[in-house]
């Protein structure tokens, strides 16, 4: 595998990645049945509006692109320095997505451990996340990678 780098999202990178997080955050919600998806792409926005007021500026937070060393984009991350419930040096992963055709090559796992890096070097003493109960591909890479499950919230359907 190649080596991966981190560097900053372009503002066009910005762009484009802040409409694709939205639709697969909507797609997520949507099959955990938390939202219509006559609702979803219109909340998920309002959601990430909400955590990034200003944008590619919003102070504390992390919005970068893995890198091979050929200067190949592979993937993004998004990690907030404070953590959405104020636990104390703990950063929470807000989104990684490795491109589609770069998948199955570790190279999640090398983006993921280059996350951490940055979390780290800027104070993080632990890094929390959260992941959809019907993603295992996502839950698997994060249990090999160290990651403990701390809190599990579950659902059950009560049809008539």
């Amino acid at each position: 595998m190649s080596e991966l780098t981190l560097r900053a999202m372009s503002p066009e990178e910005f762009d484009g990645w802040q409409h694709e997080l939205a639709v697969e955050y909507a797609r997520e919600h949507v099959t955990a049945g938390n939202w219509t998806a006559e609702e979803g792409l219109d909340r998920a926005r309002q959601a990430i509006a909400a955590q990034l007021p200003d944008g590619m500026a919003t102070p504390g937070e992390l919005l970068l692109v893995g890198v091979l060393a050929d200067g190949t984009p592979i993937g993004r991350l998004w990690i907030s320095l404070t953590h959405p419930r104020g636990l104390p040096d703990c950063a929470f992963l807000q989104d990684i997505e490795v491109g589609a055709e770069h998948r199955g090559r570790g190279l999640g796992r090398a983006l993921l451990a280059a996350g951490e890096r940055a979390a780290r070097e800027r104070g993080a003493r632990a890094l929390e996340l959260n992941v959809f109960g019907a993603n295992e591909t996502a839950a698997t890479l994060y249990r090999t990678a160290g990651y403990r499950v701390v809190t599990q919230q579950m659902r059950k359907d009560l049809l008539d």
